[in-house]
């Protein structure tokens, strides 16, 4: 068995770390936005699959996030996410082949790597919380915690916070255990007390069946389409994805496998976006990314080779030709809180990179990011952060 491909209980564990990034956005734009579930979910098996046989090491595969919390929120059309993937095609190709990501990678120091990768892991904690305590957009839209079960509270004990604290401490004792892998069991519980609460008519939703995807499902986006996607999701997404998706992930790549990591380079991963971009464009999917939390999560529970990458497309894969629309049925199982727990563990493990820096002047370049993405998103955290860390290198200036 090759050393960039093993198939053990520790990489199926990391396989499962960035569920929690993936699930509530996925299954809320199906909801919402009137996304196809066969296409959703083949994109990601796809994109999970040939990102793991060509970079040989775990690689993550998300949601693009700016442009899902957007859709979310204002429950767009499918014309409009379909038309991002299109761009985001367009401009990662143009970024990837032109050489400019490296130019760019070129003038981002480490301080602000840190400052994207400190931002992003207190975002997945927060994000983690609100999953537990039941205020995430999903959550609030249906007005309950855990909207697929018929329980909502044992006492004066909410179900979400009882179901999170109790994977919570499972996942903190199991976190370095070989044999009892924390996300497996936490993933397994989850299901168990989905199984325990959901309500039957979610259950009898779970049919087995032949489903084949198809192209172009929503036919091509209009011009105005285009317009509106480009301005409102495209932009505001892409200096998060050009500081996360490839100069964050590149670099903690390169942290976690100095030497079997080569192959992820500022330009691969530009490129290998563009191609999952066109991909999820015909198959009817949604706009996706590598992202440095899911690496960081996949790497926390266990995952070190492109293995855990072919496991969890394989099980994409199998939820879109066996279950097809029903797919959605099966994940509701999983409790909201239980992927709020592998979120949390995911964001503290890639905020810790911030122990590296050093000097005062270092670090208070991430906390400067963290403090305008706070107020008001990555993509400014990022780009206020390479002037601020530009201005600092000025020897007449002290912090």
């Amino acid at each position: 068995m090759s050393a960039s491909f093993r198939f053990n209980r520790m990489e199926f564990a990391g396989s499962l770390g960035d569920l929690g990034t993936i699930l509530p956005l996925a299954v809320g734009m199906i909801m919402i936005n009137g996304m196809h579930p066969t296409g959703v979910f083949l994109g990601f098996g796809l994109f999970y699959i040939l990102s793991g046989m060509y970079f040989r090491v775990t690689c993550p595969a998300e949601p693009m996030k700016v442009i899902s919390s957007y859709a979310l929120a204002t429950g767009i059309s499918v014309g409009q996410i379909q038309a991002s993937c299109l761009w985001f095609f367009l401009l990662l190709l143009i970024l990837g082949t032109s050489g400019m990501i490296t130019s760019i990678g070129k003038i981002i120091r480490k301080p602000v790597i840190r400052g994207v990768q400190l931002a992003t892991g207190l975002m997945l904690v927060m994000q983690g919380v609100k999953l537990m305590a039941g205020t995430s957009p999903m959550q609030l839209i249906q007005h309950m915690a855990e909207p697929n079960m018929t329980v909502q509270a044992i006492g004066p004990i909410q179900l979400s916070w009882l179901i999170g604290g109790l994977l919570g401490l499972l996942a903190l004792l199991l976190l370095d255990n070989k044999h009892l892998p924390a996300a497996i069991i936490v993933v397994a519980t989850g299901i168990g007390a989905g199984l325990l609460f959901s309500a039957p008519e979610n259950l009898e939703r779970i049919q087995l069946g032949i489903f084949l995807p198809a192209l172009l499902p929503y036919g091509l986006p209009t011009l105005d389409e285009l317009t509106i996607a480009f301005i409102v999701l495209v932009l505001p997404q892409l200096p998060m994805t050009v500081g996360n998706a490839i100069i964050s992930n590149a670099d903690l790549t390169g942290q976690y496998f100095p030497d079997t990591g080569k192959r992820v380079t500022y330009r691969s991963l530009c490129l290998s976006m563009a191609l999952a971009n066109i991909g999820s464009f015909f198959i009817g999917g949604i706009p996706m990314c590598h992202g440095a939390g899911g690496l960081a999560s996949r790497y926390r529970f266990g995952a070190r080779t492109a293995g855990s990458n072919l496991i969890i497309g394989g099980i994409f894969l199998g939820l879109v030709f066996f279950l097809g629309p029903n797919a959605v049925a099966l994940i509701n199982l999983i409790p909201f809180s239980a992927l709020g727990v592998l979120l949390i563990f995911a964001g503290l493990q890639l905020a810790l990179t911030l122990l590296d820096l050093q000097s005062r002047k270092e670090m208070v370049v991430p906390i400067m990011i963290v403090g305008i993405t706070l107020a008001s998103n990555l993509a400014a955290g990022f780009v206020i952060g390479i002037l601020f860390d530009t201005l600092l290198r000025w020897d007449k200036i002290n912090i």
